[in-house]
């Protein structure tokens, strides 16, 4: 009997019909002889609803505290009518919120970290033939107040739950079925991967591939809880994310991402001294605008430099005015800000054994006439910067390129 943690998202849930369809998946797998537990989000729209409720009535500087109590209603309606659709099946099932599991957070309400998980009511539950079904996105606070776990805080809890318990697997039902090499819209010879490493699907997943959210990755990789992606529409396998030892033959690339969520920014005729780094990023961190990738390019007297790093498009203006109003410390001459770039990343364990990726890359988009703009790497990641209208022919040429092609 394997016990398995079974995470619905909201299309997964939308309605009655496909609550109703969930308790089938559910009781399917009970009969088959494995041990569930359930963790769910609001249905489909609920939370954006009750998050606009919260913002007329409360306005800008409203209660956190009182947010995370309205926001987290949602999912308690889920879990509620998840639990009559199982016993309406004839199974054993309850309801149970963050704060009867409980699943113990910080208590920075809106972005809550988890901080432990005491899963003694649950494992009785399941003890006693149960189907436990947990409100995802939500804990309590050190002082008891409800807290929601912020953006992907289903995928969190249901990942925290899996660990807690000692499950074999947390299977993470979505509305696709599962990881593909890129996005399929896009490239229509994407397709679906076997199985990808934690590292892998963490890279993939800060890059723009919004399949899981980052840190429920994360925590996957640090308790060893074994993921799969798969899709609630449909009967057919997903993707195993695992630690890499699982995986006997590593690709060279397993996948390639993509944001549109950039923007550039040049600084030129930077002082070339000690300290111009912190002064240019020290009041961006400030104003908590995250810095990606960072180039630097010395001039030719040596007196001056060139900067140029990217930010998230929503913050390019905040940042414009930011460097402005600091011009006259830094002595940049001029500042160049665009918002009309991408970012493409080619991800994979085996780059850590084979030479040349770059260079198969960079010769690729050459052929194609695509600029580079800038260039980041990690151990798995080549990353590049490159004008947005170039996109999907840059996506498709090194998704051929690297033989990722469905065959």
């Amino acid at each position: 009997m394997a016990l398995v943690v079974q995470k619905f998202g909201g299309t997964s849930v939308a309605d009655l019909d496909r609550i109703r369809a969930v308790a089938d998946r559910v009781a399917r797998a009970r009969r088959n002889g494995d041990q569930v537990a359930v963790n769910v989000s609001a249905m489909a729209g609920t939370t954006n609803q009750l998050v606009e409720w919260v913002q007329a009535i409360g306005g800008v500087h409203y209660d956190r505290a009182e947010y995370d109590a309205v926001v987290s209603s949602g999912e308690q309606v889920t879990a509620g009518l998840l639990a009559l659709a199982l016993q309406a099946q004839g199974l054993s099932a309850r309801s149970f919120l963050g704060w009867q599991a409980p699943l113990s957070t910080d208590d920075a309400h809106g972005k809550a970290r988890v901080e432990a998980s005491d899963v003694a009511s649950l494992r009785k539950s399941l003890d006693q033939g149960q189907i436990p079904v947990l409100a995802g996105f939500q804990g309590v606070s050190p002082d008891g107040r409800i807290t929601t776990l912020g953006r992907g805080g289903s995928d969190t809890s249901a990942v925290a739950l899996a660990a807690a318990l000692g499950a074999d697997r947390c299977d993470i039902f979505t509305d696709v079925e599962g990881v593909y090499t890129t996005d399929p819209r896009i490239v229509q010879k994407a397709r679906k991967i076997e199985r990808i490493t934690y590292e892998e699907m963490l890279e993939m997943a800060s890059l723009g591939a919004r399949v899981l959210e980052t840190r429920s990755v994360a925590l996957a990789m640090r308790h060893a809880v074994r993921l799969q992606v798969l899709s609630s529409f449909t009967d057919v396998p997903g993707t195993l994310v695992v630690d890499e030892d699982e995986i006997l033959e590593q690709q060279v690339v397993s996948g390639i991402a993509y944001s549109r969520d950039e923007a550039k920014v040049t600084l030129i005729g930077v002082s070339d001294q000690p300290g111009i780094a912190a002064s240019i990023f020290g009041p961006l961190a400030d104003a908590n605008i995250n810095v990606d990738m960072i180039v630097q390019s010395v001039s030719a007297d040596g007196n001056t430099t060139d900067v140029t790093f990217t930010v998230g498009r929503a913050d390019l203006e905040r940042a414009r005015t930011i460097l402005e109003s600091n011009q006259s410390d830094l002595g940049f001459r001029r500042m160049d800000g665009r918002g009309d770039v991408v970012k493409i990343s080619v991800i994979g364990v085996g780059m850590r054994s084979h030479a040349g990726i770059a260079h198969v890359m960079f010769k690729a988009l050459a052929d194609r006439d695509i600029n580079i703009q800038a260039i980041s790497t990690s151990e798995i990641k080549i990353s590049i910067l490159i004008d947005e209208v170039y996109t999907e022919l840059a996506l498709r040429t090194l998704h051929t390129t690297y033989g990722l092609d469905e065959t």
